[in-house]
């Protein structure tokens, strides 16, 4: 929840004016968030991201003009060029298997949910990219990313990418990677959820990471999990 005082500004980029009005009603119903503004395509989005930046964006991504995927790539990137903090971006999508997801999350995206999902999934999901996790779509996540490595040109495991963590840091590392909670490592460690927590930022710092779902689609592409 935001602090006392605030709302969170949520911005929403479709090309589906029923969709658009829906939405917007969904959160001006609720009295933690406002609606900032809305877009038609990628790169409306761009340019009122550098006029006003909502802490929260759902970006469908599939759009004229510049698609989600491209349009995440460019506020990101944008934002990294000026040393300013960029918005969370929840990639919508219609397909549970849509591979623009595994680019949008490696762009950068805090996650993605399927444009069906229940107004109180969506909602929930936009309070938890605020407080800075991750959210996916019901279902299995690593189904996703497994099958654009299987479409991928056959490689070994790139063991290597994980020559800069330590031992722990590699431990938490694979257990993140499939999936488990903070306080399922923790009680596979024997360590504490803080202690979970410092490693767990310390990897996705030194991997060049921004979320825990950017660390799953990492290790998929580089056949990390076997099997």
């Amino acid at each position: 929840m935001p602090e006392s005082g605030t709302r969170i500004s949520v911005a929403l980029v479709d090309d589906q004016p029923l969709f658009l009005a829906g939405i917007r009603m969904l959160i001006d119903s609720q009295t933690d968030m406002e609606f900032c503004w809305e877009a038609g395509d990628g790169q409306q989005a761009v340019d009122r991201v550098a006029e006003r930046r909502p802490d929260v964006m759902l970006m469908d991504l599939r759009m004229p003009v510049l698609d989600g995927v491209a349009a995440t790539r460019a506020i990101i990137g944008n934002a990294d060029a000026a040393g300013t903090e960029h918005p969370r971006i929840i990639a919508l999508t219609t397909f549970n298997r849509d591979q623009a997801v595994v680019q949008a999350v490696q762009a950068g995206a805090s996650g993605y949910l399927l444009k069906s999902a229940e107004p109180e999934f969506l909602l929930a999901a936009i309070r938890t990219v605020h407080s800075g996790y991750s959210v996916i779509a019901p279902g299995s996540i690593h189904s996703l990313f497994d099958h654009a490595a299987r479409n991928a040109p056959a490689a070994q495991p790139d063991l290597s990418v994980l020559e800069v963590l330590s031992a722990r840091e590699r431990d938490v590392f694979l257990l993140a990677a499939k999936g488990l909670s903070n306080g399922e490592m923790a009680q596979s460690l024997f360590v504490s959820e803080a202690t979970i927590k410092t490693h767990l930022r310390s990897v996705l710092d030194k991997l060049e990471l921004r979320t825990r779902i950017q660390l799953v689609s990492f290790a998929h592409e580089r056949y990390l999990l076997g099997g």
